[in-house]
């Protein structure tokens, strides 16, 4: 029995694009973005998300004028926003180098359309991230000096005992490989615009970006080779980034923090997050940009059960932590899970539970998971929720300590909103000025998983014939 070309198209089109779609289309729904004039909408989200950008940096200068005294940082919640924002933004970039690397792996062609947005939110989360252990040290100035080993000059080296410094490695790695897995994919796209560039400074910025492509047989060969490498490079990365940053807590003797589920649910937690993130600036990227072919609902849809899946994990790693906090018989380690439940920061503990792992249980719905406001509320109530969590986790275990004189009730100031209101500034400018001046789109990727385009297209039939 044959199988037609067009029976073909009709079994492998939907999972790809939405309807037929060209080659010469795909370029042209996704260069022709970095080409013409923006919409108002994005210069009136730039003004918005550039404002909180000043006001964030405004923050950061004032403490440093002052001093951190004007955090709410205090004793015994001495690790107040900046971890919490840390721990937070480490997880958001994580997404991206699963889509690209891991996926890539398994070769999940649905991945294609999302990979180099995913990516780049890979770099602007660890940038945002990267803010806050810095001026959390107080002394920034200084931060840098003390924590990179440099060549030993004068008789002293980091504590490489400290997960702290752990830190620096994993974090700074990440960043590296990601940045190159990042730039190494958008090396065709370069040249496609350069390609179709009128102006000639355009023509020379793109030109010097796509490294002299010529899309000729050695290029691809030597192109899939690095990717490859890169993609190898990377998926070990996306469960030791986020297991080093559990050990800031897990290698502590502190009750709530020493627990081996640490790294496992910090990982599951960093996925769970960042996919939530993708969908929530996807939603509006593929409306605004005129990308529904390309960045489909079947997209939408698969990433939303990862998030389902993750969320569920999330949820196993909360019931396992109050189950081993009573089985373990520690009276300590009980109190502190009762006390994040029945305390004062119950509302923080609740507000968690509800929006990681509550709300991802719609998405057992295939109608729900196909609905784009119900994935954006889930995607924001999952956002929300997994900062909740790194704060239960850093406030509700040091708010209080083994002595009840020393209880205190930690809350942020002003200056604590602001820096934070400012990382998302910092994220959101980045997302709108790659959405500007870049593909948000992997084309030779999508290209590439096309109807017509396969080895084995139009084939299928003669063969049996």
């Amino acid at each position: 029995m044959s199988t037609t070309e067009a029976q073909l198209a009709a079994l492998e089109t939907p999972a790809i694009t939405d309807g037929p779609v060209t080659i010469g289309a795909v370029d042209d729904a996704v260069l022709a973005a970095t080409e013409r004039k923006p919409p108002f909408i994005w210069y009136l989200s730039i003004l918005v998300t550039a404002s909180l950008l000043t006001f964030g940096m405004g923050c950061i200068g004032y403490s440093m004028y002052v001093g951190t005294g004007v955090w709410g940082n205090m004793d015994p919640v001495f690790w107040g926003w900046p971890i919490v924002n840390f721990v937070f933004w480490v997880g958001i970039g994580h997404a991206g180098t699963l889509i690209s690397a891991i996926l890539f792996l398994f070769r999940q062609k649905w991945r294609n359309a999302i990979a180099r947005f995913a990516e780049a939110m890979t770099i602007f989360a660890v940038m945002c991230a990267a803010i806050f252990p810095v001026i959390h040290t107080g002394r920034p100035w200084l931060a840098a000096f003390w924590l990179f080993p440099y060549p030993n000059t004068r008789g002293m080296w980091v504590n490489f005992n400290s997960p702290l410094v752990w830190d620096v490695f994993a974090v700074s790695t990440y960043f590296t490989v990601s940045l190159l897995f990042w730039y190494v994919g958008l090396v065709p796209d370069f040249a496609s615009v350069r390609d179709r560039a009128k102006g000639v400074i355009r023509r020379t910025i793109y030109g010097i970006l796509a490294l002299g492509w010529r899309g000729s047989a050695r290029h691809w060969n030597h192109y899939e080779k690095a990717y490859m490498i890169l993609a190898g490079l990377a998926t070990p990365l996306v469960l030791s980034v986020h297991s080093i940053v559990s050990f800031d807590f897990a290698v502590s003797l502190l009750p709530g923090w020493h627990t081996t589920i640490f790294p496992p649910y910090f990982v599951a937690g960093a996925i769970f997050s960042g996919f939530a993130m993708v969908v929530t600036v996807l939603v509006f990227v593929r409306k605004i940009m005129g990308l529904e072919h390309l960045i489909t609902l079947n997209h939408m849809e698969t990433m939303n059960k990862v998030i389902l899946a993750t969320g569920c994990m999330v949820g196993f790693a909360y019931a396992t932590e109050f189950f081993m906090a009573w089985y373990a018989g520690h009276p300590y380690e009980f109190y502190i899970f009762l006390n994040r439940a029945t305390g004062p920061y119950a509302w923080a503990y609740w507000t968690m539970v509800l929006c990681n792992v509550i709300s991802p249980q719609l998405f057992w719905f295939k109608t729900l998971r196909r609905s784009i406001p119900v994935m954006f509320v889930v995607s924001i109530f999952v956002n929300i929720g997994m900062w909740f969590e790194r704060f239960v986790i850093v406030a509700t275990s040091l708010h209080r300590d083994f002595l009840p004189s020393a209880w205190d009730y930690y809350r942020p100031t002003l200056i604590d909103v602001g820096i934070f209101a400012g990382s998302f500034g910092l994220f959101f400018t980045m997302v709108l000025l790659f959405s500007r001046g870049l593909p948000v789109i992997a084309t030779a990727e999508v290209k590439a998983v096309l109807p017509g385009t396969q080895p084995h297209h139009g084939h299928g039939g003669d063969h049996h014939e």
